[in-house]
Formats: C-alpha cells, sequence, structure tokens
C-alpha cells in the first residue's frame, strides 16, 4: 500500500520554509526479501523467525536502510522531486519495523539557501505515530534557472 502526494519536481525556488511531503507504505516479507538479495544483507534478524525471536527484537525486523529508503523515496519523488542530488544525510534508529507495518516516511524543510541550492530537510518515519527513524537530509534541489 502506498498513500503518496504527487511525484515529480519542486523546484528551489518554489520551495518555503515548514513545506512537507510524506508516503505511507506497509513493509511486507516480500520487501525485506528484496531488500536482502539487492543489498546482499543477509542477517538472520531479518529472514529468518525461530533466529529472529531468540535476539532483544523477538521477531523478525526490516532492515533500517529499507525504511531509511522510504525517505528516499520521498526526497526523490516528491520534496523536491526529480533532479534531486542527495549531499548528506545523518540517520537515528528509534524503534523496529516489523514485516506488515505501516510506515509513514515525511521529510519537512528546515533551511534553503537559495545561492547554492542547498536544502535542509528534516526526516522522520513513524509507525502509528510513534517515530522509529529520524534524521536530516542536505541535497541540491533542481532550479528552473538550470533547466
Amino acid at each position: 500500500m502506498l498513500d503518496n502526494l504527487p511525484r515529480g519536481t519542486i523546484c528551489i525556488e518554489d520551495m518555503e520554509m515548514g513545506m512537507s511531503r510524506y508516503l505511507q507504505k506497509v513493509v511486507t516479507d516480500e520487501d525485506i526479501e528484496m531488500f536482502a538479495q539487492v543489498s546482499t544483507d543477509r542477517n538472520p534478524v531479518h529472514l529468518d523467525d525461530a533466529y529472529a525471536q531468540d535476539t532483544i527484537f523477538q521477531g523478525r525486523i526490516a532492515h533500517g536502510m529499507l525504511t531509511a529508503g522510504l525517505v528516499s523515496a520521498v526526497i526523490g519523488e516528491q520534496l523536491p522531486g526529480h533532479g534531486t542530488v542527495y549531499m548528506a544525510q545523518n540517520l537515528k534508529f528509534l524503534a523496529p519495523v516489523r514485516p506488515g507495518d505501516l510506515v509513514r516516511a515525511q521529510v519537512t524543510v528546515t533551511d534553503i539557501e537559495f545561492a547554492k541550492r542547498r536544502v535542509k530537510l528534516d526526516c522522520e518515519c513513524t509507525i502509528d505515530g510513534k517515530k522509529v527513524l529520524v534524521g536530516e537530509a542536505t541535497v541540491l534541489a533542481p532550479s528552473r534557472k538550470f533547466d
């Protein structure tokens, strides 16, 4: 399930402080398996129920970077969107994401440097309003001046 705002591009000339975009997605077993295959991270805490049951998580969890990838999707598809170049990202993982969880990934503009086309974004992922990931991204935003 994806609940997205329209995809495309918001040029830096049209950005405002506090502007925000999000997506929601249910993380599935298939997502976790595909991420393990693509990333080659086959840690059994993500793939093996019996193994994961004996960990501090008491069950399987999604890869943290799979969750972070939802933030990347909002940045690359919505805010700023197509043509955005990632420059930096910091993340803090606060709680596990499990198969079947509905994750809301949201980014909010916190700083704009129009002359350098740089935008800072507050990033967070939540499940039922509880933060599971927080961070900040710096991106080079698209501009009509460079089209």
